[in-house]
């Protein structure tokens, strides 16, 4: 298996797979040719070297899990960095094969690499199994998250 920072021609494979719970059939338009909100989407996380959108790809070159870190600069910690962990997805046949924790080991040591202070990440209340996950690489619910969400999609 290859970690790497995701391409291009990954885009579809990364969007279908944002698309393959309850939760993200809501919110996301998977379909080819994928909106090109997706792909303007893209062209800025490229762009910003304080992003990257990861993929694993199995032996056979076919991605099947993703991420996004995002490295946050603060005044806070004398100076810090915050990497965010988001929107990590597992194609649904290779969950619980041990890839998840690859890719959460892997940003954990990218995060350290780009010498964050911490690590902070969201999930859904309602994605209880993927907060176990969590927990067991020593996350902890050290504080209570809020959205506003500005649109509905």
């Amino acid at each position: 298996m290859e970690i790497r920072k995701a391409t291009l021609d990954d885009l579809p494979a990364i969007v279908e797979m944002l698309t393959d719970d309850e939760i993200g059939q809501t919110r996301e338009d998977f379909k080819i040719p994928l909106p090109s909100s997706y792909v303007q989407a893209f062209e800025k996380i490229i762009a910003d070297p304080n992003q990257e959108l990861i993929v694993i790809e199995n032996e056979e070159g076919v991605v099947i899990g993703t991420m996004q870190l995002t490295f946050i600069q603060y005044l806070m910690y004398q100076g810090g960095i915050r990497a965010q962990i988001e929107a990590v997805q597992i194609k649904k046949e290779h969950r619980s094969q041990g890839i998840g924790s690859k890719m959460m080991n892997w940003a954990i040591a990218r995060a350290k690499e780009r010498k964050a202070q911490l690590i902070q990440l969201t999930s859904n209340k309602k994605r209880s199994k993927a907060i176990r996950f969590y927990e067991g690489f020593g996350f902890e619910a050290s504080h209570e998250g809020m959205k506003l969400y500005l649109s509905y999609l």
